[in-house]
């Protein structure tokens, strides 16, 4: 049996990825931060005990630790760990202008320290697993000589670090087998922002079946690389500047 944890699988590319994986054959711990959100409740009921819904607030320790022992409780590894949870918002501020710093904090403890702590919470399982894998979601937004934007400061240092970050886990898991592929989900359909962007190019489930398939591509590859992978939806090596 083969075990994955999916953070901020309420809904968006976490959801579709969580399907995605248990159609895989994967058993998923689905990391839960919307209690209210019906999703995953009815996908439990739908599929049974291979998916083990989490309350998991990546940016809380507390949370965080709670969900590690109750995965310990079922579990002696984790193949796969995918970092999906993530916060938008921070799109307008300006040195011009008014700059919410709380809530620049918030996007930061979400975005980059978050997949650390989950990461770290779990590292003797993942250890044990056969794949030994951690998926970052970072973004186009973290790249430093691609930037565009006005704007955005949270969202897109949040990303740059989450990407550092990366390189940094990678060096220090590729010495027990391990490894970290970095992927960027496309201009997605999703709630980032707060509410469905349906104007986007595509879909979660799309995005999903694409890193599916770069997952198992990069799974499969027995390479040791000096750097992670970072690669957009459909494979396309992305640049790290």
């Amino acid at each position: 049996m083969k075990y994955a944890v999916v953070t901020g699988a309420d809904r968006g590319l976490g959801y579709a990825l969580t399907v995605q994986l248990l159609d895989a054959g994967y058993t998923v711990f689905a990391g839960q931060f919307m209690p209210d959100w019906p999703a995953l409740d009815r996908l439990k009921e739908e599929r049974g005990e291979r998916l083990i819904v989490l309350p998991l607030d990546i940016s809380n320790g507390s949370s965080v630790g709670e969900a590690a022992a109750r995965i310990a409780a079922l579990t002696d590894r984790v193949d796969l760990l995918v970092n999906n949870a993530g916060l938008g918002g921070d799109y307008t501020s300006s040195i011009f202008g008014e700059i919410d710093y709380e809530r620049l904090e918030r996007i930061y403890r979400v975005n980059a320290m978050g997949p650390l702590r989950v990461t770290q919470a779990l590292n003797a399982p993942l250890l044990q697993g056969e794949h030994k894998l951690v998926v970052n979601i970072s973004s186009e937004a973290g790249q430093i000589n691609q930037a565009s934007r006005e704007g955005w400061y949270g969202y897109c240092m949040s990303k740059a670090a989450l990407n550092i970050q990366s390189n940094i886990l990678h060096n220090q898991l590729r010495k027990h087998g391990g490894k970290v592929l970095v992927i960027h989900p496309g201009w997605m359909q999703s709630y980032i922002s707060g509410t469905l962007n349906e104007s986007a190019a595509i879909t979660p489930d799309e995005a999903a079946t694409g890193i599916m398939s770069i997952i198992g591509e990069y799974v499969a590859e027995t390479t040791d690389r000096k750097h992670p992978a970072f690669r957009d939806y459909s494979g396309a090596e992305m640049s790290w500047t």
